[in-house]
């Protein structure tokens, strides 16, 4: 374990022994079953804040999501923790109320934080969509502009040229019914950096003009969804 993970532990146990070195020299070891109750949830708060970070999903925004995620927790633990504290000074005979009451503190953090794990898991999902999105034109611009200078022949060097101004200026945002066909450009890319300077200029033309079809049939299928 390393020495920072060690820290941190040992951090997170300074409220724990604490706490409980009160509770018990305070109040002793016999208490009411209200009281244990409200003991209980306020460990209960205090392990779900500490064991947050967990539940932080990784990606750009991780940052973002585990600061939104812990104050949801961390507000939980100080209404959990002054109720419980409440409840321990009152010691009331009957359960109902403490119980009740620790039920719907803990209820109303469950929605919260199931409703930002949701937003954080749309979110996430949306960056990696973007991250596919950005990456087709940047990888299909890239490869073709290394394979212009590789044409033999001024008349396929200007058909992959065309291409590449085409890819350039292709929209960034993509749609799933297209993710077929635009690892089919890919490929095909794939196809024309093998044969550029290889093959004959009628059979690398041929490829390029599919490719340039597909590229352009690829923008005016994206044109038409949006």
């Amino acid at each position: 374990m390393k020495k920072k993970h060690v820290l941190w532990f040992l951090l997170d146990l300074v409220f724990l022994l604490v706490f409980n070195a009160v509770f018990f020299v305070a109040g002793g070891f016999e208490h009411s079953v209200s009281v244990w109750i409200s003991y209980g949830f306020i460990h209960f708060a205090y392990l779900i804040m500490i064991l947050t970070p967990v539940l932080v999903h990784k990606g750009k925004s991780r940052a973002v999501f585990g600061v939104t995620l812990y104050s949801v927790s961390v507000v939980y633990f100080l209404i959990a923790f002054i109720a419980g504290v409440v409840f321990i000074v009152i010691s009331p005979d009957s359960i109902k109320i403490p119980l009740l009451t620790q039920i719907c503190i803990a209820g109303v953090y469950g929605i919260a934080l199931f409703a930002n794990l949701i937003a954080n898991e749309h979110t996430a999902e949306s960056e990696k969509k973007r991250g596919y999105e950005i990456a087709y034109v940047k990888n299909a611009s890239a490869k073709i502009k290394g394979l212009i200078n590789k044409a033999g022949d001024d008349e396929v060097k200007k058909g992959i040229e065309r291409i590449y101004d085409v890819i350039s200026a292709s929209p960034v945002k993509s749609h799933p019914d297209l993710a077929q066909l635009e690892n089919k450009i890919l490929q095909s890319i794939n196809d024309l950096s093998r044969v550029v300077s290889g093959q004959g200029n009628d059979e690398v033309l041929s490829l390029v003009n599919s490719l340039l079809n597909d590229v352009n049939e690829r923008n005016a299928q994206l044109k038409r969804r949006n």
